[in-house]
C-alpha cells in the first residue's frame, strides 16, 4: 500500500504532466492578455481602492516608473466621467498587460475578450481561487491517462503485424515514435518543472518566479 508521501508525489507526476500538455506556450501567453485574466483582474481593483503596489508584482522593477505614471494618469481622468473612466482604465490595462508581456520577452498583441482564456488555465486559477487542487487534479488525471492508453493500445495493435509488410512495420515504428515521444514529453516536463520551481527536490530538502 503507497505511503500518504507517495500518493502527493504521484498526484504531482500526473497533473504536472497533464497540464504541460494541455497548456500549449500559446495558451499560456495568452493568459495574461485576458480581460478577465489575472492581471487585468489586479488593476481592476488597485484602480478601485486607488493603491497602485498591487500591480507592481506583474511588471519588472525598471518599469515601476512607467507604471505609476499610467496609474495616476488613468485615477485623474477617471473623474470626468462614466465615458472618461472607460476609456481610462482601458488605457491602463493595456499599459500594464504590454509592460508584463514585454518582461516575459512576449510580444503585445492586444488585449482578448473575457472567456478567451484556454479551459485547463481556468480551471487552474479556479483551483487556487477556491484553495482546493482536488477538483483540478481529477480534471487533468483522466487526460493523460486515457492519452498514455490511447497511444499504447495503438502501438500494441500495430505490432501484431509489423513483420507483415514494410508498410504494416512503417504503421507499427510510427505508432511507437508516437508513443515513445508522448512520453517523454511527460517525463521532460516533470522534470523540467521541478527544476525550474524547484518543487521536488528543494521541497524535500528544505526551498516561482512567473
Amino acid at each position: 500500500m503507497k505511503t500518504k508521501k507517495e500518493i502527493i508525489r504521484l498526484t504531482a507526476v500526473i497533473f504536472v504532466g497533464a497540464l504541460a500538455m494541455l497548456l500549449k506556450p500559446v495558451a499560456a501567453g495568452a493568459h495574461c492578455d485576458t480581460l478577465d485574466g489575472p492581471v487585468v483582474n489586479t488593476a481592476r481593483a488597485a484602480l478601485e481602492a486607488g493603491d497602485v503596489t498591487p500591480v507592481l508584482k506583474w511588471v519588472k522593477a525598471e518599469q515601476d516608473a512607467e507604471i505609476r505614471e499610467a496609474f495616476n494618469r488613468t485615477l485623474a481622468v477617471r473623474k470626468l466621467g462614466p465615458d472618461a473612466k472607460k476609456l481610462a482604465d482601458n488605457y491602463f490595462f493595456e499599459t500594464l498587460v504590454r509592460l508584463h508581456r514585454a518582461g516575459e520577452g512576449a510580444p503585445y498583441t492586444g488585449l482578448k475578450p473575457a472567456g478567451e482564456v484556454e479551459p485547463p488555465i481556468a480551471a487552474a486559477d479556479k483551483a487556487l481561487e477556491n484553495g482546493s487542487v482536488d477538483e483540478l487534479i481529477s480534471r487533468v488525471q483522466p487526460e493523460v491517462e486515457a492519452g498514455i492508453r490511447e497511444r499504447f493500445v495503438r502501438v500494441i495493435e500495430t505490432g501484431k503485424h509489423k513483420d507483415d509488410s514494410v508498410e504494416a512495420g512503417r504503421e507499427y515504428v510510427e505508432a511507437y515514435v508516437v508513443f515513445a515521444h508522448y512520453i517523454e514529453g511527460l517525463h521532460n516536463a516533470i522534470g523540467g518543472g521541478a527544476e525550474h520551481h524547484g518543487e521536488t527536490e528543494s521541497a524535500e530538502t528544505g526551498g516561482h518566479q512567473h
